[in-house]
């Protein structure tokens, strides 16, 4: 079996769609979306998601199936009533003017100073023990997602056992998923065995960018799921259009005309 990650277009968050730029990323992305052989296709019921995915069901012929869990990994803490939290983020950034509080913030949004100082974040034992995971909402979240993956794998023939699955009844099918870049690192890290934090601080996919994992089945009724590519933006470069932003920080803190 062959998933494809494709995370949605360049996000307008305030809307929930896709700003100009996201539109024409999944325009382009649908010109190419024939030569990827999808079988199956599910979307996160979140706008910008729905928006991306519509450009490449139309070129397919196909009709996707809305999954709850994968919307946008939505695990957050709160900086008024955690300490650890206060010292996590960038909570000065994050006031709202008419209450004076903080808003709460997305679980991986983590600064380097805090998780640099906390390895049991990157730990796949010792994560959900950390404190600042305790003081959140991510056990119930994180708990939701992988049970609900495990069992899509299930009902497609693999199901888990230990850190591998048994095969019981394998396929050939390509299933794409249209989401979002947080809940993807979390379902990868949940077929890599490794601390969601690993996946969520190390690795960065652009908007439209396509993540490929196929299964392994090197002994008989035995699976692994191997990543083949990360993030490709074949369908933006060879159109000669530069990826989005989104997602991502200043690579030197210099550059000010890049996200802070």
């Amino acid at each position: 079996m062959r998933i494809l990650f494709i995370r949605h277009g360049d996000p307008d968050y305030v809307n929930d769609t896709l700003t100009e730029q996201g539109k024409i990323e999944a325009r382009l992305l649908a010109d190419m979306i024939n030569d990827l052989g999808i079988d199956e296709a599910y979307v996160s019921p979140l706008g910008r998601a729905v928006d991306t995915a519509e450009y490449s069901l139309r070129a397919l012929g196909k009709k996707a199936t809305t999954l709850d869990w994968l919307r946008e990994f939505p695990a957050e803490v709160d900086p008024n009533t955690s300490e650890v939290a206060r010292k996590a983020y960038a909570t000065e950034l994050w006031t709202d003017e008419e209450t004076g509080k903080y808003k709460k913030r997305i679980i991986w949004d983590v600064l380097p100073s805090y998780f640099g100082q906390h390895p049991e974040l990157f730990d796949v034992n010792a994560f959900m023990d950390s404190e600042l995971v305790k003081e959140s909402d991510m056990k119930e979240k994180y708990e939701y997602v992988i049970s609900s993956f495990d069992r899509f794998l299930a009902d497609n023939g693999y199901v888990r056992d230990g850190s591998v699955y048994r095969v019981e009844k394998g396929n050939s099918k390509t299933i794409a998923f249209f989401c979002h870049f947080g809940i993807t690192a979390v379902l990868l890290s949940r077929l890599w065995n490794v601390s969601p934090f690993v996946t969520l601080q190390s690795l960065a996919t652009a908007p439209t960018s396509v993540t490929e994992v196929v299964t392994e089945e090197r002994q008989k009724g035995i699976a692994t799921f191997r990543t083949l590519r990360v993030g490709d933006l074949t369908h933006l470069i060879s159109a000669g259009v530069e990826p989005s932003f989104s997602g991502r920080f200043c690579e030197r803190y210099e550059n000010e005309d890049q996200r802070h």
